[in-house]
């Protein structure tokens, strides 16, 4: 489906009332009608993936493809789940309740509830809806299936925290409790000359937490090139927790697959305000990835909304950690009261095991509006992915508003371009000015008049001149500041830290610079 249309239906997910919790998943349900109960198993599950794979991927259209396209994002929106008729599981912690399909969801999913070695589907009915006399869903066969479901908090306030809709997305609320970033089980071929393909979750088995937190979920996955299992155990408790076990096959030879993949937004920031069109002075669901690479050092790369797509590989061993993260956390750095990005959560993925060498790489995709999701980060093997391979991967997925594992080094706060030179002197032509702002752990117990701090710059191309390191005197930020001219427009990576006695303080900066004109920069 098309990335706005993901965004607005998700935005908007929470409706009002939910039942009162039965001690049977299955009982006292009075809309829910369920399928005969068959053996489940995740070991059994993956088997019939790869089952699967040795067969040809079904590429059956959607049934009553017509009058799904009638049903609209306004048509679709008046067709509501019946709160009396919400799924309540693992003891109320996990009430859930259904999608209707639509123009941009017509492919159905199933859903079974597991119960113990047994799972039974939930049989789909129109009656589980509210829809107007006069909607066009009414002709819909009676057993047209589901598009999907979200996971609604247990405090009977009816609003929604986690929720699955079109192809291999989900997504959480946060901390927060505002939607922003998605999470996918793959991405194939992402920014590759061929056409992305999408992956889908055609079915759904959910029980109960096996680590005594709301819910597991474990996904069946199918694609023209590969099939999996995926699963994951979900805890709330204030950050949204989830622990994940992906078991992939491959029908054919893929050039790309990303792994643990992340998908956002990032439109513009305060770092270059020539490319600023919105009268907001930010917009963005995340404003850079975070790398905590096998070496340990700490990486930080600032998003770019570029004039053409650009893929950036970070290689190097298994990393202790990675993703997309929400930095801005200040109400004035949006102005936004209506989607509120500053409550956006971050993502953060920890490997478990060795997943062997490979890299995290970081997809920008050109944007000129809000809308769309042009941002993708996830790991991707040195090792070629091939017809008949078996992929297994797992790890701790964290939404959050901070990263679970906190560092005692400074972070980047802030990244500002302009103008190089000085104010009041002539300003030279084709060089740019570049601000970055440290902050908080050892950059902030630094004395103010240390005399040893330093900014340690490099650049892959160009000149790097008027070095300067200071504190900013309000607060505890210490700022890095130098000017950098190349020739061209194409891409530039700097990477700065500071350093004081010698020894590192700060996060590593790393930074695509994308230069201007002079024109367009402002000169």
């Amino acid at each position: 489906m098309s990335a706005i249309n993901r965004r607005d239906f998700l935005y908007a997910l929470s409706a009002l009332g939910v039942v009162a919790t039965t001690g049977d998943a299955l009982a006292g349900l009075p809309g829910l009608t369920f399928g005969d109960a068959r053996p489940y198993g995740f070991d059994a599950l993956v088997e019939r993936a790869k089952a699967m794979a040795a067969q040809p991927y079904d590429n059956a259209p959607p049934r009553a493809a017509d009058i799904l396209e009638e049903i609209d994002y306004d048509a679709h929106w008046k067709i509501q789940y019946r709160p009396r008729d919400t799924l309540e599981l693992n003891g109320g912690k996990a009430p859930i309740r259904f999608f209707h399909l639509g123009r941009y969801f017509k492919m159905p999913v199933k859903v079974h509830v597991i119960d113990g070695n047994t799972s039974r589907e939930v049989l789909y009915s129109p009656d589980l809806f509210r829809m107007p006399i006069d909607s066009v869903a009414r002709q819909l066969p009676r057993d047209i299936g589901f598009a999907g479901f979200r996971v609604l908090d247990a405090d009977n306030t009816g609003r929604d925290w986690l929720a699955f809709l079109g192809a291999a997305y989900f997504r959480t609320a946060g901390e927060l409790g505002q939607y922003g970033l998605s999470a996918r089980a793959l991405a194939i071929d992402v920014a590759m000359p061929t056409p992305e393909e999408f992956p889908r979750f055609t079915e759904f088995f959910l029980g109960p937490s096996d680590t005594g937190g709301q819910l597991a979920i474990t996904c069946l996955l199918d694609s023209p090139r590969m099939t999996g299992v995926f699963r994951m155990d979900v805890t709330k408790d204030g950050p949204i927790v989830m622990e994940i076990a992906s078991r992939f096959f491959a029908r054919d030879d893929i050039a790309r697959v990303g792994l643990a993949p992340l998908t956002s937004m990032y439109w513009y920031s305060e770092t270059d305000r020539s490319r600023r069109v919105d009268w907001r002075p930010e917009v963005h669901d995340s404003d850079g990835l975070s790398i905590w690479a096998a070496t340990g050092e700490r990486i930080w790369r600032p998003l770019n909304d570029p004039e053409r797509v650009i893929t950036s590989s970070f290689s190097g061993g298994t990393p202790k950690g990675f993703g997309l993260l929400q930095r801005d956390r200040n109400f004035d750095e949006y102005e936004d009261d209506s989607v509120y990005y500053d409550r956006r959560s971050g993502a953060w993925i920890e490997p478990k095991g060795d997943w062997g060498t490979g890299a995290v790489q970081l997809v920008e995709i050109p944007t000129d509006d809000e809308i769309h999701d042009n941002i993708v980060a996830y790991w991707v093997a040195d090792k070629p992915v091939k017809k008949g391979d078996a992929l297994s991967l797992d790890y701790t997925l964290t939404w959050s508003t901070n990263p679970p594992h906190p560092t005692d080094i400074g972070l980047v706060v802030a990244t500002r371009l302009g103008r190089g030179g000085n104010p009041g002197q002539p300003r030279p032509s084709g060089v740019t000015k570049i601000v970055v702002d440290f902050d908080g752990g050892l950059v902030a117990g630094l004395d103010r008049e240390a005399q040893d701090v330093k900014a340690i710059v490099t650049s892959s191309r160009g000149t790097v001149s008027n070095v300067n390191c200071y504190s900013v005197k309000v607060g505890t930020a210490w700022r890095a500041s130098f000017d950098i001219k190349v020739d061209g427009t194409d891409p530039v990576d700097v990477r700065l830290y500071m350093e004081a006695d010698g020894e590192p303080v700060s996060e590593t900066w790393l930074y695509q610079f994308l230069p201007l004109s002079d024109k367009a920069r402002g000169s």
